[in-house]
């Protein structure tokens, strides 16, 4: 699928683009992409050199060493799903083999599932080393925020009991199309829709834990890394896609990211 800059909503935030056989950064500022020297993760900065991104695959912004995710975090979902509010975040990884970015095809494991459902997500990206922070020192260590989905094997995730299968196929982590910079993560519309018909909308407002309290939770854990990913859980109105849907994840302040489905044996 080709990438349309009108899917940046940010008005400031990083791009991760290839092309002429070099991966590089971006900052999207105004409506342009001015390229990074180096990586943002590692103390880089947008140098003088502008770029169409026309010219240019973009990429998931980021290469997480991991994307820790949250179950049951929103108020609307637990109704959905006739579950008790958790006392605290409930918890499971995906392996940084499962990112892909805008446009790439998310596969349907057909010969081990039957039912693989969307699930929009704000992305949480950790922009410094993060072990054991206070609440109130969390934002310090985001450095943005991204559109995920958190693809699941359905039947899978039922039939094991826990998460590492239904969660874990290559593919079954789009996030992009940027990393959005100076966003408060408060009060966000979160949507998904499958082939343009509206499937899930709902607000960060409605999330059970915040965005500074998963980071500060997450980190007395395990340690966040720069590039790590949080996908902070999904609004109510999850459900299955098929061959040929083109599934798209829409976090205002940030932007669109679209994604066809396809379907391998």
């Amino acid at each position: 699928m080709a990438f349309d800059p009108q899917d940046i909503f940010a008005k400031k935030g990083i791009l991760r683009l290839g092309g002429q056989g070099r991966v590089r950064y971006a900052l999207w500022e105004k409506g342009q992409a001015r390229l990074y020297e180096g990586s943002p993760f590692s103390g880089g900065a947008p140098g003088k050199e502008k770029v169409k991104l026309k010219d240019l695959h973009v990429l998931a912004p980021c290469r997480p060493s991991k994307i820790v995710a949250v179950g049951l975090n929103y108020k609307g979902h637990a109704q959905e799903m006739k579950k008790e509010l958790p006392q605290e975040p409930m918890l499971f990884l995906k392996p940084g083999t499962s990112v892909i970015g805008p446009g790439a095809a998310i596969v349907r494991p057909t010969h081990m599932s039957q039912r693989v459902d969307y699930e929009a997500e704000l992305g949480v990206v950790i922009g410094r080393t993060c072990h054991g922070v206070s609440v109130a020192d969390a934002p310090a260590h985001v450095l943005g925020y991204t559109c995920l989905n958190d693809v699941t094997a359905r039947d899978l995730q039922a039939r094991d009991g826990q998460f590492t299968r239904g969660k874990g196929f290559d593919t079954f982590c789009p996030i992009g199309p940027v990393i959005a910079l100076d966003l408060d993560p408060g009060d966000l519309r979160v949507q998904s829709l499958v082939n343009g018909q509206a499937r899930q909308d709902s607000r960060t407002s409605d999330l059970i834990f915040s965005v500074a309290e998963l980071v500060s939770f997450i980190s007395r854990v395990m340690t966040l890394k720069p590039g790590d990913v949080i996908a902070t859980g999904t609004p109510a109105g999850i459900g299955p896609v098929v061959d040929g849907d083109v599934v798209t994840i829409a976090v205002e302040g940030i932007g669109r990211l679209s994604n066809p489905v396809i379907s391998r044996g």
